[in-house]
């Protein structure tokens, strides 16, 4: 008796799991189908046009730094409209999986803000570009070339040879002295002599100085002049224009230039 009765109670729930089972298969079974067939016809449409967009950025020659990212973005978009769009062919409900996604975004945001920010202002560098591969910045207390501009940082060859990689939040946040942008940049020499040296054989020297050297350029004109007396002298004021690029070693030239016209200048003066 007792196993007849478990076996008309087994028979029961395999008749019901059957019939659920039937159910779901002849409710959920074409849907199921037409979103197999709408993932891979969408993966096709998306290869098509992040295909389409690379072809369009490389013939618009857009900047080669920021087109990775772009079509890598424009990827992530359509996967991600796909992916509700098949949610909502299967009839997922959409506010538990809207609810999670909020609050990995969150937890995301909160350990990886640094990095963002770095991320936003690695794009905004590639947009604004208040400085490009080649130019020379001063940054974070060195003085060098940029050789690189990343999403997330930079790198910049210091003048010693050494590499500096500077996230780009600092570079968006920071002072940045651009030294190339205007091409030309200004020496500025002050010298202090005593009152004994005669300051009007001391301008011809100086001049004839500037006129003789090739590193320095005609225009804009160089200055000359008093800038301060005090009791020990008087210091005289060297304003002269250069390229950009080489500037330290036109400066050095020119001191060099000048110091052996005054070392001429001074024996003259102590054999007189």
């Amino acid at each position: 008796m007792l196993y007849q009765l478990l076996q008309i109670s087994a028979d029961s729930i395999a008749n019901r799991f059957s019939g659920k089972a039937s159910d779901w298969v002849a409710t959920y079974g074409p849907r199921i189908l037409i979103a197999i067939v709408v993932f891979f016809v969408g993966q096709w449409i998306i290869r098509l046009l992040n295909r389409g967009l690379k072809k369009i950025l490389a013939a618009r020659h857009f900047n080669p730094t920021l087109r990775p990212f772009l079509q890598n973005l424009f990827q992530i978009l359509l996967q991600v409209l796909l992916l509700l769009g098949l949610m909502q062919l299967l009839g997922i409900q959409m506010t538990l999986f809207a609810a999670i996604i909020g609050a990995i975004g969150v937890a995301a945001g909160l350990a990886l803000s640094g990095t963002l920010q770095n991320f936003a202002s690695g794009v905004l560098i590639i947009l604004l570009r208040p400085f490009r591969v080649g130019d020379n910045i001063k940054t974070q207390g060195e003085e060098g070339t940029v050789t690189e501009i990343k999403l997330f940082y930079s790198v910049v060859k210091t003048f010693s040879n050494t590499t500096l990689i500077v996230p780009n939040n600092k570079l968006s946040n920071e002072v940045i002295f651009n030294l190339t942008r205007e091409q030309k940049r200004r020496i500025d020499i002050s010298l202090k002599f005593k009152y004994d040296v005669d300051y009007s054989e001391l301008k011809k020297r100086i001049e004839k100085v500037l006129d003789n050297s090739s590193d320095l350029l005609k225009d804009p004109a160089y200055r000359i002049g008093v800038e301060k007396i005090d009791d020990a002298g008087y210091n005289v004021l060297l304003n002269v224009w250069t390229n950009s690029h080489g500037f330290q070693d036109a400066k050095m030239e020119l001191n060099k230039h000048l110091m052996e016209e005054f070392k001429s200048l001074f024996q003259k003066k102590a054999s007189a």
